[in-house]
């Protein structure tokens, strides 16, 4: 196999899971590289052989990488979208965060998933992608999200109002501090949190969820991921905070915004043994009686 393997640089607990995947894709015989700044971080940590192969961008992965291997919690998966782009890569997560709804893959059973993956033992799980557009450069070419897209006040305590169309039809202006379009991949995220509903992954549809919004009788609403979702915000102050998944930037009164679903998907590896509703009822402890 050929693994591509992706971390974040930012904390040495991680390294000694890290240390593992390595030391079990050696003894399998696998060739790898790491993202040069996550194999610069590492060989700070631990011994790793200076040789080791290491990729910068999406065009060294295209046509020569088997599986991307994310090592770290949900966000850093959400990172590896722009290494995958539309490659059709799968992506397995490593989870050595927390929830870990993404990064399914435990370092308990970090040995067995290797070996399912060597044997074929496994299945893609298609996940929607957003595209962002705008009528002034925001995000550039890296206007695609996994989880959600954000409209968030800034600068001020006042709430913002954020005027949504559904293909250019006029649907509600919210008064409240900002508000999210999230797939149904980012249903068990933030927008979950917001008070959205989960939605099932091959459901084909978006979610829009107010962000504390000033009517309480404002809800979440789905809506097919055919819409073209248009918003136009405004406020008191002149600076919003426009995010995609992890990554953030400043805008004004005078960007006119656009989500749409992407014509192409993300591929996460399902190993055999797991599915959806299974995770939701492990992660969200469902049919636990927690009580003393």
């Amino acid at each position: 196999m050929n693994i591509a393997i992706y971390g974040r640089p930012v904390n040495p607990k991680q390294v000694e899971l890290a240390e593992r995947v390595i030391q079990l894709l050696i003894k399998a015989g696998d060739h790898f590289s790491i993202h040069e700044p996550y194999r610069n971080f590492l060989s700070k940590h631990m011994k790793l052989d200076p040789k080791t192969p290491a990729f910068k961008s999406h065009e060294e992965l295209r046509d020569k990488t088997d599986f991307l291997f994310s090592i770290g919690g949900d966000g850093t998966l959400l990172d590896t979208v722009l290494l995958v782009k539309d490659s059709g890569i799968p992506i397995a997560g490593i989870n050595a965060g927390r929830l870990g709804f993404l990064s399914s893959i435990s370092e308990d059973n970090l040995s067995i998933a290797l070996e399912s993956l060597s044997k074929g033992h496994y299945s893609l799980d298609a996940r929607t992608l957003l595209r962002l557009e705008s009528n002034h450069p925001l995000f550039e070419e890296d206007n695609v999200a996994l989880n959600e897209f954000t409209i968030h006040k800034k600068e001020t305590s006042s709430m913002i109002t954020i005027h949504a169309y559904l293909n250019g039809e006029y649907l509600n202006s919210y008064w409240a501090d900002g508000i999210m379009i999230s797939t149904p991949t980012g249903s068990t995220g933030y927008s979950l949190s917001c008070g959205g509903p989960i939605v099932v992954p091959q459901s084909e549809s978006l979610v829009i969820t107010p962000i504390a919004p000033h009517n309480l009788n404002v809800r979440p609403i789905v809506v097919s991921d055919k819409n073209v979702i248009s918003l136009e915000v405004e406020g008191r102050s002149q600076r919003f905070m426009a995010t995609l998944d992890s990554r953030s930037a400043t805008i004004d009164s005078g960007y006119q915004l656009a989500i749409r679903k992407e014509n192409y998907c993300i591929n996460l590896i399902r190993l055999s043994n797991e599915n959806f509703l299974n995770t939701l009822r492990k992660k969200l402890n469902w049919g636990l009686d927690t009580r003393n």
